[in-house]
């Protein structure tokens, strides 16, 4: 489930007790706080025992079902789906350690409003010395709103400090209004529901799309830089050698492997983009690995990963743009196709946007947005002197942390993708 996973749901069950289970079959749908994907079995046999119901939560390590096989003495013998025998006791152990170190601490399973704690955020709250009250206090993004470790770790980034200080003054406000006041301030900005208005409940990905933006503009003090982009050349380029290069590829290709190779090599010049903060310390990224955020059939957005983007040409940029975007259409990303971005790419300009402002992917410190490209006039300086021609033009927006990347910093990194994509040679071949 990729090294940061630690539960999961499951989504539906797509066998049923009883049913003939062949090698590699998929049997169970389940979901994760970053992707939804199928479990497939690693054994053929019946399925004869589901340990969970549709709905519940798994830690990894758990088993869920179990398959009977034959062996090649037509005995029968239990196939246990789960993890590797090495890393199902490395997990018992870790998980024995965990609630060692819990029981030693004030942090119950259950609180006493009936709010449930996984080990896991129990031990992230002992660690970081989170009381009881401050986990009652934190939204819960996981089913049921339970506290998850992203929820947690997201709390704790935000200044939690602060947090504590607003929950007293606010304490100190009831004990001095009467209750009617208190609950009048509650109910400050009410919504009101007509007959035709239609609710509807947020899926279980927008929940935590809408989770995650908040907490990310609660973290990173966002700051943007605009700057346009003569693209011309690369729109001549990319017209002269696309049938060409289906032929031969069988791959088809647009502006995007080319605005993220571009992206990828300017990196390289400004590695302090390419960095994470964490508290009061800098974490400088070896790999560059680009996100790239694609928008789902049901509306929502996910951002996977074009590992080690710097090392890869514009024939391996483009299979693996390709390659994301289909698996992302189709909903067969994996778990680590999603995790270890270290910067991320927007295109708003496949809708139409002229520009945006995008909220930054934590924990990363930037993200670059790429406009529509649109054919404008505009001055054409030669030595014979200036004219006015067509060209092709597009806007490019840079949102950054201002924690850790200031606004010269910001603006010469766009400045310096926007020279790499000008300089685009019309007459290359790939």
């Amino acid at each position: 489930m990729g090294e940061s996973v630690a539960e999961a749901t499951i989504i539906s069950w797509l066998k049923n007790v009883g049913d003939h289970i062949e090698m590699d079959e998929a049997i169970v749908e389940i979901a994760t706080d970053k992707v939804d994907s199928e479990v497939p079995s690693d054994v053929e046999g019946t399925l004869v025992e589901l340990l969970f119901e549709a709905d519940a939560i798994v830690k990894v390590g758990e088993t869920i079902a179990i398959i009977e096989t034959l062996n090649e003495n037509t005995k029968e013998e239990a196939a246990i789906i789960s993890v590797s025998e090495d890393i199902s006791n490395e997990a018992a152990a870790i998980e024995k350690e965990v609630e060692k170190t819990i029981e030693a601490t004030s942090i119950g399973k259950v609180s006493e409003s009936g709010k449930f704690f996984s080990p896991l955020v129990r031990n992230i709250a002992t660690t970081e010395n989170v009381s009881m009250e401050e986990l009652e206090a934190i939204i819960g993004t996981g089913k049921d709103d339970r506290v998850t470790k992203n929820d947690i770790l997201a709390y704790i980034e935000s200044g939690r400090g602060a947090a504590k200080q607003v929950k007293k003054e606010i304490i100190a406000e009831e004990v001095q209004q009467p209750k009617a006041a208190v609950e009048t301030v509650k109910a400050a900005v009410p919504i009101s529901v007509s007959g035709e208005d239609e609710i509807m409940e947020m899926s279980r990905m927008g929940k935590m799309v809408a989770h995650h933006m908040v907490a990310s503009v609660q973290t990173s003090a966002h700051v943007q830089s605009f700057i346009e982009v003569d693209v011309t050349n690369i729109v001549k380029w990319r017209d002269r050698v696309k049938d060409q290069f289906f032929v031969r590829e069988g791959e088809k290709i647009t502006y995007t492997p080319i605005f993220m190779m571009a992206v990828a090599n300017t990196i390289k010049k400004f590695p302090m983009i390419n960095i994470s903060v964490d508290g009061d310390r800098i974490i400088k990224r070896k790999s560059i690995n680009l996100g790239m955020a694609a928008s789902l059939a049901d509306g929502n957005l996910i951002v996977p990963v074009i590992k080690n983007a710097d090392q890869l040409n514009l024939v391996g940029m483009t299979k693996a743009v390709n390659d994301l975007a289909d698996r992302a259409r189709k909903g067969q990303l994996k778990p680590d196709d999603i995790q270890g971005g270290t910067y991320t790419v927007t295109n708003v300009g496949s809708f139409g946007s002229v520009f945006g402002t995008p909220i930054i992917n934590q924990p990363q410190v930037a993200i670059l947005a790429l406009g529509a490209v649109r054919k404008v006039p505009a001055v054409i300086e030669t030595p014979d002197g200036d004219f006015i021609g067509i060209r092709h033009k597009m806007f490019i927006s840079h949102s950054y942390d201002h924690r850790v990347v200031n606004g010269a910093l910001g603006g010469m990194f766009i400045k310096a993708v926007k020279e790499n994509l000008e300089a685009w040679d019309v007459k290359a071949e790939f």
